[in-house]
């Protein structure tokens, strides 16, 4: 039988072939932005609770980073906890480049030297001899040339598999594909915020057969704050039509965009695990794409 989180089918980071329907691992530190501490974190029972839910309903692809923390939790460990009997089974997806001091501030982005660093730390708290999937994350950085470079190296060196790219534009993903190959590339998108449309940036990963993968595809404008109460009256319609949850629908656009673009839809409540992942499992209509795609507007 499918899984949910297969449903949506399958696509390669690489070698590794992963459910289009993953987890992001962002919102197991706290609700805040990026784990600070003005977000709760769940019991660390129950985090590793939601993981197992997330692997046995088909959740094969995990998205993580060492700076996704709070004073009491660390989204790395809780992972390398919860995958202790499933850890050949799943795709863990890292990201690198920014960092966090033990208080939480943020510290200047490394230099290509300081990389090494970086991997290292994910490799202890995942508690692995190599990581599946590194990514980049530019953060405004004109050229990614020296500091993918050092990842190559590093790949080359047996601690990476795969590498990607995060917050880039198409002239990064250029530059990166002429050092090493990229699987995959994490930018903000969803319904309400396309720019990666407007760069050609999804189009670029198609023709590549590199991943495009979304992040804040539900909360969109709001980005790391918790989705807001659903204010489009077409993602009410199409919702309304399916018997699904417009947070839902936002995920089934998202899938809709090809078929090599993912999604890691991150929470820490186990109902909206289970409504995330199976958005995985609707099928829109062109008429309703066309709905979705068209002028939005607000329910009064």
């Amino acid at each position: 039988m499918v899984s949910a989180a297969a449903a949506a089918g399958t696509w390669k980071l690489g070698d590794l072939e992963v459910n289009r329907v993953g987890y992001g691992a962002m919102r197991l530190t706290g609700n805040g932005m990026m784990g600070n501490s003005d977000g709760t974190p769940i019991d660390r029972v129950v985090a590793v609770g939601l993981l197992h839910s997330a692997l046995e309903q088909g959740v094969n692809h995990i998205d993580t980073a060492a700076f996704y923390f709070s004073p009491r939790r660390s989204a790395n460990e809780l992972i390398n906890r919860a995958l202790a009997s499933w850890r050949d089974d799943v795709v863990v997806a890292t990201k690198v480049g920014p960092g966090r001091d033990p208080s939480g501030e943020w510290l200047t982005m490394a230099r290509p030297d300081q990389l090494r660093g970086q991997v290292e730390e994910n490799l202890r708290q995942l508690g692995r001899d190599h990581l599946d999937v590194v990514n980049l994350r530019s953060d405004g950085m004109e050229s990614v040339a020296e500091h993918f470079g050092a990842l190559a190296e590093l790949r080359a060196a047996g601690l990476i598999r795969h590498l990607g790219l995060s917050n880039v534009g198409p002239q990064h993903v250029a530059e990166a594909r002429a050092i090493a190959p990229v699987v995959c590339v994490q930018n903000s998108y969803g319904l309400d915020w396309r720019h990666a449309d407007e760069t050609g940036l999804v189009d670029l990963c198609r023709e590549e057969g590199i991943a495009f993968v979304p992040f804040f595809a539900i909360a969109s404008l709001r980005r790391e704050a918790a989705a807001a109460q659903e204010q489009d009256a077409r993602v009410h319609t199409v919702a309304l039509a399916h018997d699904a949850t417009p947070a839902q629908i936002r995920l089934a656009w998202t899938l809709h965009q090809g078929p090599h673009v993912l999604a890691i839809p991150g929470t820490a409540n186990p109902a909206h695990l289970a409504e995330n992942i199976a958005a995985g499992t609707l099928r829109l209509t062109e008429q309703e794409l066309a709905l979705l795609d068209g002028p939005g507007e607000a329910d009064v």
